[in-house]
């Protein structure tokens, strides 16, 4: 029977050990730390003598290990000997060693039930069925055939394949359906670009659409030293679309919902962007900005993490992605690496070497902020790899959401605020509250009801900074009085109660005094029509300019 609750591997200067998972977080003494071990049973299963492999991977169901060590060619400059080994979990015997010069892509690709499993050779994608190594059931060939990705889930099964451009020729990716790749017409689809000197494929988890980041190691505008990315959608019926991303800059991460029917990508110039998009690449829901360029669905898809690694200080968001609620906003200071466990309900994060050599160990959280769990690795020592042991599908159920933090036995620790350097010229000098970028607060990017389409790019941009202003401007208000709760005006009634103040500027305070003019004037006419007068036609236009004088009014009264 398979553990209630996923183990924890960690490998490190300490060795390679196993860990029980929440609630009790205590190293398993079932588990010796070495070699191949069967954890339904805690027997050895074999030990193979490769002191110079440095990759490891099992095949979806467990029957193969596949492992590679470093090419090395002989002094006199024959062949080196095969360096890829693929070995039977069950008897320990090698079942086929290949010859596998670079370290990326070093794996062979399995399907899910093991029936087809795939490499790229030069020109082609060899396929072998039913793991008989022995044997090439099919090949895929296109010239310069770059990388290849099999679809998750049962059959049929689908590939997508990369063949970069060439003496003016376009990059391009296409979707195969296994076997039939012979023929004009036998590609699902087809989606060429220019700008790609690689790409990043992405199947969602139904195996109906393809996600392509496609990246250029140089903007030759000049704005990034990230390069130039774009991002693309291709269907499995032949649809195609570039996904529109409303801010300039990097795209960091892209990832697919579990649901396969929406996905969410971060992307621009820091502060950076979050948005969900639908299947039809629309805007659902706009995150705002923030510092962050990583996202993460959890296993069931219902929560959404934001999160800032690497360069970023560590902050996380959680979201609920169903209602589109802010749950907790943890941070983990130094993280280089994260995982949900396949229960839906805990986190992992950890700092990892040789991305970082200090301060090494790794943390379980609950989703609500709480830390579970915590390990720092002795200064001396090093913490290498941590991972949650994978489980199926369905095995743990989706719990219903809760926002309230679960208590926990580890002592918080409050992140120290990160004050901003000031030129001793400024330092006994009152601080300002200018901001080198404007904030977006986030926005649901639906359809309001009673609206036949979604606002213009342009009016986003104004409405959410007319709602950034408030925000600032609400949150000053209730700093100074706390005690007293925010109480917002309704939407529909416009701002005519306002307390006669002014601008400064003569020419600003007169279109607000025209403005409010207007807007006493659509108040009467509604009035007039709530008595059940017949308006005329131009009375009726002018009611419906009032939200747009509304607008108008607050952007002068806000300074925007």
């Amino acid at each position: 029977m398979a553990p209630s609750t996923p183990l924890l591997t960690v490998r490190g200067s300490e060795g390679l050990y196993m860990v029980n998972g929440p609630p009790h977080f205590t190293e398993s003494t079932l588990f010796p730390r070495i070699n191949v071990i069967n954890v339904t049973n805690k027997g050895l299963l074999h030990s193979f003598d490769l002191p110079k492999a440095v990759c490891l991977e099992f095949s979806p169901k467990n029957t193969v290990l596949a492992t590679w060590q470093p090419y090395t060619t002989s002094k006199d400059g024959t062949a080196g000997i095969p360096n890829l080994q693929l070995y039977d979990v069950k008897t320990g015997t090698c079942l086929k060693s290949f010859i596998q010069k670079k370290m990326q892509n070093w794996c062979p690709s399995w399907s899910e039930d093991e029936t087809v499993c795939a490499r790229n050779v030069n020109n082609e994608v060899h396929f072998f069925e039913n793991n008989n190594f022995n044997t090439i059931a099919n090949k895929l060939h296109l010239q310069k055939i770059n990388d290849f990705v099999l679809s998750p889930g049962p059959q049929p099964y689908k590939v997508a394949v990369y063949v970069p451009g060439s003496k003016g020729a376009p990059s391009f990716v296409r979707l195969y359906q296994y076997p039939n790749f012979d023929g004009p017409h036998a590609a699902l689809a087809n989606k060429s670009f220019f700008k790609a000197d690689k790409v990043t494929m992405l199947w969602n988890k139904k195996a109906t659409a393809v996600l392509v980041i496609a990246s250029t190691d140089v903007d030759k505008t000049g704005a990034s030293y990230y390069g130039e990315q774009t991002l693309h959608y291709i269907a499995a019926n032949g649809e195609s679309a570039v996904v529109q991303l409303p801010k300039n800059g990097p795209i960091y991460d892209v990832v697919w919902n579990s649901s396969s029917t929406e996905f969410c990508a971060v992307y621009g110039f820091m502060p950076a962007k979050a948005t969900i998009f639908n299947l039809k690449c629309d805007p659902v829901f706009d995150f705002g900005t923030g510092p962050r360029n990583a996202a993460y669905y959890s296993p069931h898809g219902h929560i959404l993490v934001l999160a800032g690694f690497g360069n970023l200080r560590g902050q996380m968001e959680v979201w609920d992605v169903k209602n589109y609620k802010l749950i907790s906003k943890p941070v983990a200071s130094d993280s280089t690496y994260f995982a949900w466990c396949p229960d839906g309900e805990h986190i992992l994060t950890a700092t990892c070497a040789p991305r970082l050599r200090v301060n090494n160990g790794y943390k379980i959280w609950h989703y609500t902020g709480s830390v579970l769990h915590k390990y720092d690795v002795p200064s001396s020592g090093e913490l290498w790899q941590v991972s949650w042991q994978p489980f199926l599908d369905g095995v743990f159920p989706v719990k219903a959401i809760t926002y309230q933090a679960v208590p926990s036995d580890v002592p918080s620790e409050e992140p120290k605020a990160a004050t901003a350097y000031r030129p001793p010229a400024l330092r006994n000098k009152p601080i300002t509250n200018s901001k080198l970028h404007e904030e977006e607060p986030p926005q649901n990017m639906k359809p309001q009801a009673g609206s036949d389409k979604p606002l213009s790019k342009t009016a986003l941009k104004n409405q959410r900074k007319h709602e950034a202003k408030k925000a600032a401007k609400q949150e000053a208000r209730n700093e100074k009085s706390p005690d007293l709760a925010p109480t917002p005006a309704p939407q529909s009634t416009p701002r005519n109660t306002v307390s006669q103040s002014t601008s400064g500027d003569p020419e600003i305070d007169k279109k607000i005094k025209n403005l409010k003019k207007k807007l006493k004037a659509i108040e009467q006419l509604k009035e007039q029509a709530a008595a059940g007068k017949q308006l005329e036609k131009n009375q009726l236009e002018k009611i419906q300019k009032e939200k747009a004088l509304i607008q108008e009014l607050e952007d002068l009264e806000l300074g925007i």
